[in-house]
């Protein structure tokens, strides 16, 4: 019980992000620099107070991978952040959660997996539910729509490399994975910021100040101790199940404290891929009679 209300609290957490994002005043590449540097701080004090150390070994072993997967997590987060300029926090919630298909796409590729009747199907189910919501955004003329959701698809990619990569890390306790991962992030963000943003940075306004933190310590630090707390002890189909706490909450802030709009296309368009990215990780049993 403890695992599973850790795992539900880190969905709720990463589920708030989108709100939390737009009372920032810095760019997305701003933004995700300072998320992945406190996140980072704040998860390097929980491994050293757990007296935990560092696997040099390992880490050296996997430091391609390593290296890629911090690069994944720094594209997801500036174009997800991105996403949330242009369109609502439903939408891009929802392009953002096209990363399970994008997976099972490639996982037959690049991990050598099969891909049964069943994922297939709820594949091309997937993509007519996004076709669905970016054809919303389309026939209202919403340019801005269009292109907040394809960014949302964009940072979904990123994802969807960094759980692939993720797969080819091996001995490594995930909390200190996570750790280099927001190191490597924040290590290849700060130049990218300073050719782009220069020291912009510096002049956020004092009003962003409790949110950057709160996104940095909370939404990062917490909901990613939490998240690998929780998971530690606990299925892949019920982490599979329970991950739909996340946009569950996202699209329940867009609708209740930011009072964004849904359109019946949308709703249908969000149920098809939401719906059947959940199916896709179900497994059913068959039941027997007794003869």
């Amino acid at each position: 019980m403890k695992s599973n209300i850790q795992f539900i609290l880190s969905m709720i957490i990463f589920g708030t992000i989108g709100l939390v994002v737009r009372y920032i005043d810095l760019s997305s590449s701003e933004t995700a620099f300072l998320s992945s540097s406190i996140g980072c701080l704040f998860l390097i004090f929980v491994f050293v107070n757990q007296r935990k150390t560092f696997k040099w070994k390992k880490l050296k072993s996997n430091a391609l991978v390593l290296l890629a997967s911090g690069i994944a997590l720094g594209g997801n987060w500036i174009f997800l952040y991105q996403s949330y300029d242009y369109t609502s926090l439903a939408n891009a919630t929802l392009g953002y959660y096209f990363a399970p298909v994008f997976v099972m796409l490639l996982s037959p590729i690049i991990l050598k997996e099969h891909l049964p009747i069943k994922k297939v199907i709820c594949i091309v189910i997937a993509v007519i539910g996004m076709m669905c919501i970016v054809g919303n955004g389309i026939s209202a003329s919403e340019k801005d729509d269009v292109l907040g959701i394809i960014l949302g698809l964009v940072a979904a990619a990123f994802y969807a490399a960094l759980m692939l990569l993720n797969k080819f890390i091996k001995d490594i306790d995930r909390l200190e994975v996570t750790i280099i991962q927001l190191a490597t992030t924040a290590f290849i963000l700060l130049p990218y910021v300073l050719i782009t943003e220069g020291f912009n940075i510096l002049n956020v306004s004092i009003s962003s100040i409790p949110f950057i933190i709160l996104l940095g310590a909370v939404n990062t630090g917490i909901g990613f101790w939490l998240f690998f707390s929780g998971m530690e002890k606990l299925k892949g189909q019920s982490i599979a199940m329970l991950s739909y706490v996340d946009p569950f909450v996202a699209i329940l802030i867009s609708g209740l404290i930011l009072q964004e709009q849904f359109t019946l296309l949308q709703i249908i368009g969000g149920i098809l891929l939401l719906g059947s990215t959940f199916i896709s990780e179900m497994r059913f049993r068959r039941i027997q009679g007794n003869k």
